[in-house]
């Protein structure tokens, strides 16, 4: 682990694993996570990539004062993490909040981004598809165990039995996770969509009720050319069936 320090002087914690002169494999992880959230996931790119995350501010080992977060202002501390590994172009891969961090990161900072995938996520705003409000009242049940077992049904179809690195980064304060959640709700890129030039890559488990489905065919219609591809699963596919997924995303970005 390295840290850099952002131009506000807020610490981030930065993980580099795989191949040292391979290209750049940028992986932005969900809500009110850290880089533990691609345990078991980062190591099937790293045959072939130089495979980068970082600790969101608020999370892991980047800790520093809470303030009014983003998902443009991660995004931003996303590109400060590329230019100091050496700047771009790279691969972005961003699931759920991630994505939404990286839609931001391939509008904005174009010359860092070679190719993007985005997976159960989000355009944000208006035009978005919302969760259920059954959805939203399970997940804010003041019973922790209620509210994990809410995220196993979210996230896992009833086969899996694995364990999960997906369920947030238990060492958050409160306010932390607050203002993790008031970025993800508040984000908004529909505006922005169609100015993304590196080829893209939409994915979306087929049963996904924590970020709806619907979304994966918004964001595919805005942003230019890019394909969608549905998987079985919720919103936890990328996991649950990385066997196959992982194969689908080396060939995009080969």
């Amino acid at each position: 682990m390295s840290v850099l320090v952002t131009g506000d002087g807020f610490p981030l914690a930065v993980q580099v694993s795989g191949q040292v002169d391979g290209p750049v494999l940028l992986l932005l992880s969900g809500q009110a996570n850290s880089h533990v959230w691609w345990t078991g996931l980062r190591e099937a790119f790293e045959d072939r990539f130089r495979v980068i995350t970082f600790d969101y501010r608020g999370t892991g080992s980047s800790r520093g004062p809470v303030g009014e977060w983003s998902t443009a202002g991660f995004a931003d501390d996303a590109a400060a993490v590329l230019t100091g590994a050496g700047g771009g172009p790279a691969a972005v891969y961003g699931t759920s909040m991630g994505g939404r961090v990286a839609q931001f990161l391939a509008a904005r900072h174009p010359d860092l981004v070679s190719r993007l995938v985005l997976a159960c996520t989000s355009p944000g705003g208006p035009h978005a598809q919302e969760r259920s409000s059954e959805v939203r009242h399970r997940l804010a049940d003041p019973v922790l165990s209620a509210r994990l077992r809410a995220l196993r049904e979210l996230f896992y179809t009833d086969g899996w039995t694995g364990r999960s690195h997906l369920f947030g980064d238990p060492a958050m304060s409160a306010a932390e996770s607050r203002a993790h959640l008031r970025a993800s709700n508040r984000h908004g890129a529909w505006d922005l969509l169609p100015q993304i030039t590196a080829p893209t890559l939409v994915l979306h488990g087929s049963d996904d009720h924590m970020v709806p489905t619907a979304n994966a065919a918004l964001l595919a219609g805005r942003i230019p050319h890019a394909e969608l591809h549905l998987h079985e699963g919720r919103h936890g596919f990328f996991d649950e069936f990385a066997s196959g997924v992982a194969p689908l995303i080396k060939d995009f970005l080969r």
